[in-house]
This record gives structure tokens, C-alpha cells and sequence, in this order.
């Protein structure tokens, strides 16, 4: 198929979207206002018999696996040898709505103010899914057919840690063999240009904790005596990273994968407004080490956060109190080549050797994921988003943030790609979470137009 017939049809796919505007963002209201809270297993079923439903409507075989969570639904079409076989995965669940009096309209009743959906679960991800789910409809709508073969997948649990799709990836790895996979999640960068991700973060989360007596004494009279649990962390914590910023942990360095030169120069010639980034904020500097170039600090390099330091007393005025029990909640972002498992032993090991009676408590994890930039499908996803935004993508090498994107890379084998569609002020998580309905409407046009050019591509190597 020629370039100009692949151009064509696609501009007829472009008029009927805009023809149909109107219905779509109706159709969005209409399936953004059923709760499908994961966390407390509100709405979920019913909304992926939804999803079934409308991906049957497609021509699709579609379906609701069960899983030892909530269901997984997957659905598929084509079998075309000559074409790639493209997955689109999102997420149905959304995360519980609270504070509810912090929503200017109640958050399932979906609502638009000044060109925005508001709604939970509007912009991650339900308004970002469907807007897939609408460029296949527009594409069978138009031409009857389909440029690509297509899986759906839809999950369940994302807002609760993906603590089931690794298994359900393993377990169904023919039914969601593709060549590559699209997630159509995040925002936009923030000045509206559309952005192609290669990579997320991985990471652990674990406690410190730290006991020196059965009970919180008196600071004078047990002062000098019992030991002091918060100061026992605090000890601990200043041997896991030194003031020059570096993570002073054993080993912990030893299997990261150094970005690729083409990672480094994309990362370099990445938009930035560093002093109005810092103003939003409020900073008045960057965090250490100081020379270190700022996407660099949220692609390539590992991370030791205490989420929080809790233990004696912390209300108004003073007690004089020495505290017994402390905890620190930490986390850990990973980078290419780091395993959650080694990460562990590793930081353990540290805790044993520097303070064998603190107790270690491990929590979640999830590798990182890394797709080189260069791979195949990559310019087609590009030249997709350029002809639905009118102006060329940025790249990403990784995102700073985690996400269940290792699935596809380490147990399905396969290239991944997180392509936004929401505004970059979209409040995802966050009461008066919305959706412009221009960032809708593309995200149409973009997943139309990545099957058009993926399809003309053919099936790469």
C-alpha cells in the first residue's frame, strides 16, 4: 500500500471522528460515570462485563479471565501474517474518590466545565483506553477493516500494585502474543506536545524498624541510658546514602545497564524550564549530587527515599519523651539491569551488617522496563502521533515513575510504549480529576493513526 492510499484512508478516518465528537464524549460520560474502584472492589465486575460487551460489538473475541484478583479482560482480532500484532493495554480499575467534599461536582457524575471532563478514573484510564477502543471502531466504521492485528488487555488491579498480571502473563503468553504494545497512560507533556516513553522505573518498598525498650521512658531520668530508637535509625539511615547524594549500599550499583548513548542525547535534548519547574515547587535547589543533569536524575539513576520517619511524639509543645519504636518507610526506584529480589537481599545484607537489630520488613516491588529507542515500530509510532498532532513527539527514554511495563518486555518478550493522551494537569489520583476533550478527541486521532502506520510498516524483522 502506498503512502499517499495510507495517508488517504487515514484522513478519512480523521473526518469521521470529527463528525462524530459529539457521540464519542457522550459515549465517554456514559462509561467513566461506573465506579470500578480496585481497593474496595466496588463496580469492578460490572465494568468489565462492560468492556466485554463493547469489545464484542467490534468484532472482537473478548472476554473476562479470571484471575486470583479481579478479572483481566482480553480481546482479539485478526490473524494477518503480513501485518504486525499490536497490544493495547490500559486499565478499568480507578482509585477510590476521597476526599469527596474536595470535588467541585460529585466524582462519578461526570461533568464538563470549560472544555474539561471532570470525573475519577477519566483521565487514568478510562478515557485514555476508550479512546483506543474508539479508533478501532472508527477505523471498522470507515473501511470495514483493521491495518493491524489487535489484542486488548485490560486490567483490573493497576491501581493496587499489578499483583496478579505477571501470573496472568505467564500463564497466557500465546493468547497475547503480539510484536509489540501500546500503553496509552500518563499525561501529556506540559506544553501539549504528545510524548513516546521507552521505559519505566522499577521498585521497592520496605520498613526500618527499630525497638530498644518495651515502652517510651522518661528523656532525664532514662536519658543516657536507653538507647534511643529514632536516633538507631537515623544512624542506620546516614550509612545507606552520604550527603553527596550517592547510595552508599553494597552492590547496589553492580548489574545497572548505562543508558545508551542515543538515551543520553534524547534525554539532553528534552524541553526544560528548570527555574520555573523549581518555582512550582517551591525549591531552592535540586537535590544532590549537584552536577547531575536533571532527566538523567529521573532515567538513569537508581533512588533511596524515606517516604516517612514515625516514633515518640510529634503534637504541639513538648514532651520530653525518649522514644522506644521508630519506623522509616522507605522506597527504592530501580533502573535497567536492577532486580527487585537482589535489591532486597542487598539493602538487608546492609541493615544486618550496620544495625543487626533493626528489623527489616519487605513490601511490594516491580522491575523496571527498558525498550531501546531504535527498535523496530518505534518510527511508525512516531510518524502516527506526528500526523494526529501535527507536530513531531518527544522522546522519552524512561519514565521516573513504575508501572507494570516489565510484563511485556521481560515475560512476553516484546517492545513496549507508553504513549499519553490526558493534559498534563489532569489531577489522575487527585480529587477534580479531568480530561480535556481536546486531549480525548486526539487520543482518537493518535491510536487510529499508530495502527495506520504500524500497519504500512508491515511485520518488522
Amino acid at each position: 500500500m502506498t503512502k499517499q492510499l495510507v495517508d488517504d484512508r487515514l484522513a478519512q478516518i480523521f473526518e469521521h471522528i470529527d463528525s462524530n465528537r459529539d457521540s464519542f464524549i457522550s459515549r465517554l460520560i456514559d462509561y467513566v460515570r461506573h465506579p470500578s474502584i480496585s481497593a474496595h472492589d466496588i463496580g469492578i465486575r460490572e465494568v468489565a462485563d462492560m468492556l466485554v460487551g463493547m469489545l464484542g460489538k467490534l468484532g472482537m473475541e473478548a472476554e473476562a479471565v479470571e484471575t486470583e484478583g479481579h478479572p483481566m479482560v482480553v480481546a482479539r482480532r485478526g490473524d494477518r501474517k503480513d501485518v504486525p500484532t499490536v497490544m493495547l493495554y490500559g486499565h478499568y480499575d480507578v482509585q477510590p474518590p476521597e476526599p469527596l467534599e474536595a470535588w467541585v461536582s460529585p466524582p462519578f457524575e461526570p461533568t464538563i466545565r470549560d472544555g474539561r471532563i471532570y470525573a475519577r478514573g477519566v483521565g487514568d484510564n478510562k478515557g485514555q483506553h476508550f479512546a483506543q477502543l474508539l479508533a478501532i471502531e472508527s477505523w471498522l466504521t470507515v473501511h470495514g477493516d483493521l491495518p493491524c492485528n489487535i489484542i486488548v488487555l485490560l486490567e483490573g488491579e493497576e491501581e493496587i500494585g499489578s499483583p496478579h498480571i505477571a501470573e496472568f502473563a505467564r500463564k497466557h503468553r500465546d493468547r497475547l502474543k503480539a510484536d509489540l504494545v501500546i500503553t496509552a497512560d500518563g499525561p501529556l507533556h506540559i506544553s501539549g506536545r504528545p510524548i513516546v516513553t521507552f521505559g519505566v522505573r522499577g521498585i521497592v518498598s520496605f520498613d526500618l524498624k527499630a525497638k530498644t525498650a518495651d515502652r517510651d521512658t522518661h528523656s532525664g531520668n532514662y536519658g543516657g541510658v536507653m538507647p534511643n530508637a529514632i536516633w538507631k535509625l537515623v544512624h542506620l539511615l546516614g550509612t545507606m546514602k552520604n550527603d553527596a547524594g550517592a547510595i552508599t549500599i553494597d552492590g547496589l550499583h553492580d548489574d545497572i545497564i548505562a543508558p545508551s548513548n542515543v538515551d543520553r542525547a534524547r534525554a539532553a535534548d528534552l524541553p526544560l524550564d528548570l527555574p520555573e519547574f523549581m518555582n512550582e515547587l517551591g525549591l531552592s535547589e535540586l537535590d544532590a549530587p549537584k552536577d547531575r543533569p536533571f532527566y538523567d536524575r529521573l532515567m538513569f539513576h537508581p533512588t533511596l527515599t524515606i517516604n516517612g520517619l514515625h516514633g515518640g511524639y510529634g503534637g504541639p509543645g513538648t514532651k520530653t519523651v525518649l522514644p522506644a519504636e521508630a519506623i522509616a518507610k522507605c522506597d527504592m526506584r530501580l533502573v535497567d539491569g536492577m532486580d527487585p529480589e537482589d535489591v532486597f537481599a542487598k539493602v538487608e545484607a546492609h541493615v544486618r551488617h550496620h544495625a543487626p537489630d533493626v528489623e527489616f520488613i519487605r513490601h511490594g516491588s516491580m522491575l523496571p522496563s527498558k525498550t531501546a529507542i531504535d527498535t523496530p515500530y518505534a518510527d511508525a509510532i512516531v510518524q502516527g502521533l506526528t500526523a494526529a498532532h501535527g507536530v513531531e513527539p518527544l522522546l522519552y527514554p524512561a519514565l521516573g515513575a513504575s508501572g507494570p511495563d516489565y510484563v511485556h518486555t521481560k515475560i512476553l518478550g516484546i517492545p513496549a510504549f507508553f504513549v499519553p493522551y490526558a493534559n498534563a494537569d489532569e489531577a489522575n489520583h487527585a480529587p477534580n480529576e479531568n480530561l480535556t476533550i481536546d486531549c480525548f478527541i486526539n487520543g482518537i486521532r493518535s491510536g487510529a493513526a499508530m495502527l495506520a502506520k504500524l500497519g504500512a510498516l508491515g511485520k518488522a524483522g
